[in-house]
Protein backbone atom coordinates (compact mmCIF):
# COMPACT_ATOMS: atom_id res chain seq x y z
CA UNK A 1 0.00 0.00 0.00
CA UNK A 2 2.79 2.34 0.87
CA UNK A 3 4.71 1.98 -2.31
CA UNK A 4 1.06 2.68 -4.31
CA UNK A 5 0.75 6.03 -1.94
CA UNK A 6 4.05 7.05 -3.60
CA UNK A 7 3.01 7.21 -7.05
CA UNK A 8 0.45 9.23 -6.40
CA UNK A 9 2.45 12.42 -6.16
CA UNK A 10 1.67 14.12 -9.52
CA UNK A 11 -2.09 13.51 -9.07
CA UNK A 12 -2.45 15.38 -5.29
CA UNK A 13 -0.22 17.97 -6.96
CA UNK A 14 -2.67 18.39 -9.51
CA UNK A 15 -5.84 17.80 -7.53
CA UNK A 16 -6.19 14.59 -9.32
CA UNK A 17 -7.36 12.28 -6.63
CA UNK A 18 -10.85 11.34 -5.18
CA UNK A 19 -11.39 12.25 -1.48
CA UNK A 20 -10.45 8.39 -0.15
CA UNK A 21 -7.14 8.59 -1.58
CA UNK A 22 -6.20 12.57 -0.83
CA UNK A 23 -6.92 11.28 2.71
CA UNK A 24 -5.06 8.23 2.91
CA UNK A 25 -1.98 10.39 0.65
CA UNK A 26 -1.98 13.09 3.18
CA UNK A 27 -1.75 10.76 5.85
CA UNK A 28 1.29 9.49 4.38
CA UNK A 29 2.93 12.54 3.74
CA UNK A 30 3.49 13.34 7.17
CA UNK A 31 5.63 10.45 7.36
CA UNK A 32 7.54 10.76 4.01
CA UNK A 33 9.58 13.76 3.55
CA UNK A 34 10.46 12.24 -0.27
CA UNK A 35 7.11 12.76 -1.11
CA UNK A 36 6.57 16.20 0.82
CA UNK A 37 9.24 17.39 -1.47
CA UNK A 38 8.04 15.81 -4.40
CA UNK A 39 4.82 17.40 -4.22
CA UNK A 40 6.59 20.67 -3.36
CA UNK A 41 8.27 20.60 -6.86
CA UNK A 42 5.21 19.26 -8.58
CA UNK A 43 3.43 22.01 -7.70
CA UNK A 44 6.02 25.14 -8.08
CA UNK A 45 6.16 23.19 -11.64
CA UNK A 46 2.49 23.60 -12.27
CA UNK A 47 2.48 26.80 -11.26
CA UNK A 48 5.60 27.82 -13.60
CA UNK A 49 3.58 26.24 -16.50
CA UNK A 50 0.45 27.82 -15.79
CA UNK A 51 1.90 31.46 -15.61
CA UNK A 52 4.10 30.57 -18.84
CA UNK A 53 0.51 30.01 -20.41
CA UNK A 54 -1.00 32.94 -19.29
CA UNK A 55 -2.78 36.14 -21.70
CA UNK A 56 -3.96 39.22 -20.73
CA UNK A 57 -7.48 40.17 -21.50
CA UNK A 58 -8.62 41.30 -25.39
CA UNK A 59 -8.31 45.09 -25.40
CA UNK A 60 -12.30 44.82 -26.76
CA UNK A 61 -13.17 43.06 -23.78
CA UNK A 62 -14.22 45.67 -21.78
CA UNK A 63 -16.29 46.87 -24.25
CA UNK A 64 -17.93 43.44 -25.41
CA UNK A 65 -19.10 43.08 -21.73
CA UNK A 66 -20.23 46.88 -21.48
CA UNK A 67 -22.25 46.20 -24.67
CA UNK A 68 -23.83 42.61 -22.96
CA UNK A 69 -24.78 44.42 -20.11
CA UNK A 70 -26.39 47.19 -21.73
CA UNK A 71 -28.20 44.61 -24.03
CA UNK A 72 -29.03 42.34 -20.70
CA UNK A 73 -32.73 42.84 -19.10
CA UNK A 74 -32.34 44.64 -16.01
CA UNK A 75 -36.09 44.22 -14.55
CA UNK A 76 -38.17 41.02 -14.59
CA UNK A 77 -41.45 41.77 -17.31
CA UNK A 78 -44.04 43.42 -15.57
CA UNK A 79 -47.60 41.10 -14.68
CA UNK A 80 -50.17 42.53 -13.32
CA UNK A 81 -51.88 41.97 -10.13
CA UNK A 82 -54.47 39.29 -9.94
CA UNK A 83 -57.51 40.32 -8.42
CA UNK A 84 -57.28 40.48 -4.59
CA UNK A 85 -53.79 40.68 -5.08
CA UNK A 86 -51.86 43.28 -2.43
CA UNK A 87 -48.86 44.68 -4.31
CA UNK A 88 -45.62 43.44 -3.21
CA UNK A 89 -43.65 46.61 -3.45
CA UNK A 90 -41.02 45.78 -1.28
CA UNK A 91 -39.87 42.56 -2.67
CA UNK A 92 -40.57 44.32 -6.05
CA UNK A 93 -38.36 47.42 -5.66
CA UNK A 94 -35.10 44.93 -3.75
CA UNK A 95 -35.61 43.07 -7.05
CA UNK A 96 -34.85 45.61 -9.15
CA UNK A 97 -32.33 47.16 -7.09
CA UNK A 98 -30.27 43.68 -6.76
CA UNK A 99 -30.69 43.12 -10.59
CA UNK A 100 -28.86 46.47 -11.23
CA UNK A 101 -26.46 46.06 -8.85
CA UNK A 102 -25.39 42.85 -10.96
CA UNK A 103 -24.98 44.78 -14.06
CA UNK A 104 -23.32 47.98 -12.23
CA UNK A 105 -20.85 45.12 -10.62
CA UNK A 106 -19.99 44.16 -13.98
CA UNK A 107 -19.44 47.10 -15.47
CA UNK A 108 -17.41 47.82 -12.16
CA UNK A 109 -15.67 44.57 -12.81
CA UNK A 110 -14.48 46.21 -16.39
CA UNK A 111 -13.01 49.54 -14.98
CA UNK A 112 -16.13 51.41 -15.60
CA UNK A 113 -17.57 52.64 -11.96
CA UNK A 114 -21.28 53.90 -11.64
CA UNK A 115 -21.41 54.98 -8.39
CA UNK A 116 -25.27 54.48 -6.97
CA UNK A 117 -27.01 52.44 -4.38
CA UNK A 118 -30.13 52.10 -5.79
CA UNK A 119 -32.23 51.66 -9.29
CA UNK A 120 -30.99 53.78 -12.30
CA UNK A 121 -33.87 56.56 -13.11
CA UNK A 122 -35.97 55.20 -15.92
CA UNK A 123 -34.75 57.29 -19.09
CA UNK A 124 -31.24 55.67 -18.12
CA UNK A 125 -32.04 52.17 -17.54
CA UNK A 126 -34.20 52.44 -21.31
CA UNK A 127 -30.88 53.74 -23.02
CA UNK A 128 -28.97 50.81 -21.36
CA UNK A 129 -31.32 48.42 -22.26
CA UNK A 130 -32.22 49.31 -25.61
CA UNK A 131 -31.82 46.00 -28.63
CA UNK A 132 -29.47 48.71 -30.70
CA UNK A 133 -27.39 49.84 -27.47
CA UNK A 134 -23.20 49.64 -28.25
CA UNK A 135 -20.50 50.88 -25.96
CA UNK A 136 -17.65 52.89 -27.18
CA UNK A 137 -14.77 53.54 -24.97
CA UNK A 138 -13.18 56.79 -24.58
CA UNK A 139 -9.02 57.81 -24.96
CA UNK A 140 -7.43 59.86 -22.23
CA UNK A 141 -7.29 60.23 -18.74
CA UNK A 142 -9.61 57.59 -16.32
CA UNK A 143 -11.67 55.57 -18.12
CA UNK A 144 -14.97 56.37 -20.13
CA UNK A 145 -17.17 54.78 -21.88
CA UNK A 146 -20.58 55.89 -23.73
CA UNK A 147 -23.48 53.52 -24.11
CA UNK A 148 -25.34 54.95 -27.45
CA UNK A 149 -28.92 54.03 -28.57
CA UNK A 150 -28.88 54.93 -31.85
CA UNK A 151 -32.27 54.31 -32.12
CA UNK A 152 -33.89 56.62 -29.05
CA UNK A 153 -30.64 59.48 -30.28
CA UNK A 154 -29.35 59.34 -27.02
CA UNK A 155 -26.31 57.79 -24.70
CA UNK A 156 -25.13 57.34 -21.52
CA UNK A 157 -22.01 57.99 -20.45
CA UNK A 158 -20.12 56.23 -17.61
CA UNK A 159 -16.80 57.49 -16.15
CA UNK A 160 -14.36 56.32 -13.31
CA UNK A 161 -11.14 56.56 -12.03
CA UNK A 162 -10.63 60.44 -13.38
CA UNK A 163 -8.80 62.83 -10.96
CA UNK A 164 -10.47 64.27 -8.14
CA UNK A 165 -10.99 67.40 -8.56
CA UNK A 166 -11.26 70.60 -6.53
CA UNK A 167 -14.82 72.07 -4.63
CA UNK A 168 -14.89 74.80 -7.42
CA UNK A 169 -14.41 72.60 -10.57
CA UNK A 170 -16.09 69.90 -12.42
CA UNK A 171 -16.06 67.61 -15.50
CA UNK A 172 -18.40 69.06 -18.07
CA UNK A 173 -19.47 67.10 -20.92
CA UNK A 174 -19.24 68.58 -25.02
CA UNK A 175 -21.43 67.18 -27.69
CA UNK A 176 -18.80 68.35 -30.64
CA UNK A 177 -20.23 68.51 -34.42
CA UNK A 178 -18.15 70.06 -36.72
CA UNK A 179 -15.34 71.63 -34.31
CA UNK A 180 -18.57 73.13 -32.49
CA UNK A 181 -19.17 72.30 -28.53
CA UNK A 182 -22.51 72.23 -27.23
CA UNK A 183 -22.82 71.39 -23.28
CA UNK A 184 -24.45 68.13 -22.17
CA UNK A 185 -23.98 68.44 -19.04
CA UNK A 186 -21.83 67.99 -15.91
CA UNK A 187 -20.85 64.48 -14.65
CA UNK A 188 -23.03 63.79 -11.43
CA UNK A 189 -21.13 62.14 -9.97
CA UNK A 190 -19.50 60.09 -12.44
CA UNK A 191 -22.65 59.37 -15.17
CA UNK A 192 -24.64 62.13 -17.36
CA UNK A 193 -27.40 61.04 -19.96
CA UNK A 194 -27.81 62.73 -22.69
CA UNK A 195 -29.38 63.48 -26.51
CA UNK A 196 -27.06 63.18 -28.96
CA UNK A 197 -27.71 66.61 -31.29
CA UNK A 198 -27.65 65.98 -35.33
CA UNK A 199 -24.71 65.58 -36.54
CA UNK A 200 -22.20 64.97 -33.51
CA UNK A 201 -19.30 63.42 -34.43
CA UNK A 202 -17.00 63.21 -31.01
CA UNK A 203 -17.69 63.68 -27.24
CA UNK A 204 -15.02 65.33 -24.99
CA UNK A 205 -14.78 65.51 -20.98
CA UNK A 206 -13.19 68.80 -20.17
CA UNK A 207 -12.34 70.72 -16.28
CA UNK A 208 -14.54 73.62 -15.91
CA UNK A 209 -15.30 76.12 -13.05
CA UNK A 210 -18.40 74.75 -10.45
CA UNK A 211 -21.54 75.37 -12.32
CA UNK A 212 -20.40 74.60 -15.66
CA UNK A 213 -18.83 76.96 -19.03
CA UNK A 214 -20.49 78.36 -21.94
CA UNK A 215 -17.87 76.66 -23.33
CA UNK A 216 -14.99 74.55 -23.30
CA UNK A 217 -12.06 76.38 -21.30
CA UNK A 218 -9.43 73.84 -20.67
CA UNK A 219 -8.60 70.92 -22.99
CA UNK A 220 -10.17 67.89 -23.11
CA UNK A 221 -9.03 65.21 -20.32
CA UNK A 222 -10.77 62.33 -22.29
CA UNK A 223 -12.52 62.19 -25.70
CA UNK A 224 -15.05 59.69 -27.37
CA UNK A 225 -15.37 59.76 -31.00
CA UNK A 226 -18.73 58.28 -32.83
CA UNK A 227 -17.12 57.98 -36.35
Amino acid sequence: MTAELHTLTGAYALDAVSDVERAGFERHLGECAACRQEVAELRATGARLGAAETVGPPPELRARVLAGVARTRQLPPRVPAQRGEKPRRGKAFGLRVALFGAAAAAVVAVGVGVVTTSAPPAPVDSVLSAPDATAIQGVGEGHATLVVSRSRNQAVLLASDLPTLDAGHVYQVWMIRSGEAQSAGVLQPRMLMSDIPPGTDRIGITVEPAGGSASPTTPAVSRISLT
